[in-house]
């Protein structure tokens, strides 16, 4: 170890050699800054963004992640075909390369490292679900890699200090809180009973607990208006939901309040129907208008189903983007009317080419800082699309509530956009 000499007996350098260390000290202090420093392209003389996603294309989840599918590959068409997106002064068109996580979130997870540190991409799209998400965020994170999920809505994936995960789906605790709203103005106005019975059904993640968390929240500061006498989780992709139905017939409920994936509400739904269940308030929260289920149950076993949703293309009556969304899908996809995965996936899309834009360059840093600071006209309910930092990077978007009746799944709640009135109690049940 090298100890200096007393200040009296140290040599004096020349100004030349001086010059050449503090030289040398800098180079190597930029050096470092450059290491450290999150790996990106410059625009340069690339032609192209390099975006990178996976998506549920087989599995358990494969419906939905090819209505996804169906968005990005409209927000890109519509990008591409405008000359690309203006980086720095320069356009350049926009790339994606897709992969099939297969609903496996070992295999969503890999596929993400793949695309970032073989494939070189430079930004990703994530894929759907919320333990999909959740393990596979957790990649871009480590890689410092903008990642955007249109397809997550647990506030666990959002409360973990991450900077590079950014949400475009609004909480599910805020489902179960504006469901509760609808049901209490319905209370408040003498259609429901005072106290009345809640059965809670939740699947077994931290989507299913954040939806919980809102309807036990709600029910807890409403001074006894309501009582939750079933409070019962279930495993995903289930196929015989009779026993926690038998607690919920026994108990004698007022409100049916569960939380389900679309497979899982189909299976369920039919047992409930097939154990002649019936409740004065019936939700699956964010399910029940979808096409398929009303195709796979029958219109009249769906009817007056209640369901909060992140978008509804009924928002095209009040919202510009929303109608020029849903036109243009409905010209590309056969007469088709979107629901909300294609919405999210393709203003999913778009949020993140917008923050590229603002951004003028491919720098992830620089498009990290455009995505926190966000602020942007959508399609989504509100109107508009950002990320707040003190929510994680989630949006905070109000949902829409919707209600099956013969006559379609109106909105009915907000008031100041709804459709129709709702019915409380369900006409159904004798």
């Amino acid at each position: 170890m090298h100890v200096a000499p007393p200040v009296n007996a140290m040599t004096v350098r020349s100004s030349r050699t001086c010059h050449l260390l503090v030289a040398s000290v800098l180079a190597l202090v930029a050096l470092h800054a450059v290491a450290c420093k999150p790996t990106s392209k410059p625009a340069g003389d690339r032609t192209e963004i390099l975006i990178g996603g996976t998506l549920p294309l087989t599995g358990a989840e494969a419906r939905i992640g090819g209505f996804y599918k169906e968005g990005y590959d409209l927000a890109l068409d519509e990008i591409n075909r405008a000359g690309g997106v203006d980086v720095g002064g320069k356009k350049l068109v926009v790339k994606l390369t897709l992969l099939d996580d297969t609903t496996n979130q070992d295999t969503a997870a890999s596929l993400a490292d793949k695309l970032i540190n073989s494939d070189k991409v430079d930004f990703l799209l994530g894929t759907y679900s919320t333990a999909l998400v959740q393990r596979q965020s957790t990649v871009a994170e480590q890689n410092k890699v903008p990642y955007l999920s249109g397809g997550g809505a647990a506030t666990a994936i959002y409360q973990r200090g991450y900077k590079w995960v950014f949400g475009a789906l609004a909480p599910v605790e805020l489902l179960g809180t504006t469901l509760m709203t609808w049901i209490d103005e319905q209370q408040k106005a003498g259609k429901l009973p005072k106290p009345a019975k809640i059965a809670v059904l939740w699947e077994n993640t931290s989507h299913g607990k954040d939806f919980r968390k809102g309807i036990s929240d709600f029910a807890a500061r409403s001074g006894g208006g309501y009582e939750i006498t079933v409070d019962e989780s279930f495993e995903l992709n289930g196929k015989d939901y009779s026993a926690v139905l038998g607690k919920v017939k026994a108990a004698g409920t007022d409100l049916f309040l569960a939380d389900a994936h679309l497979p899982d509400y189909i299976t369920m739904h039919r047992q409930y129907v097939d154990a002649g269940l019936c409740h004065k308030v019936v939700s699956y929260g964010a399910r029940g208008s979808e096409k398929a289920a009303i195709e796979a149950l029958g219109k009249d076993n769906t009817e007056y189903v209640l369901s909060g949703t992140w978008w509804s293309p009924l928002l095209a009556n009040t919202n510009p983007l929303a109608k020029k969304f849903v036109e243009a899908f409905k010209a590309r996809y056969a007469g088709r009317t979107p629901e909300w995965f294609q919405a999210l996936g393709y203003e999913s899309v778009r949020a993140l080419v917008t923050a590229i834009q603002q951004a003028g360059t491919l720098d992830r840093e620089a498009v990290r800082a455009k995505l926190a600071a966000l602020k942007m006209e959508s399609l989504v309910p509100g109107g508009t699309l950002d990320f707040p930092q003190d929510k994680g990077y989630q949006i905070q978007a109000p949902f829409v509530v919707q209600q099956n009746t013969p006559d379609g799944a109106p909105i009915i709640y907000p008031q100041s956009i709804a459709t129709a009135a709702g019915t409380a109690p369900n006409p159904r049940c004798k």
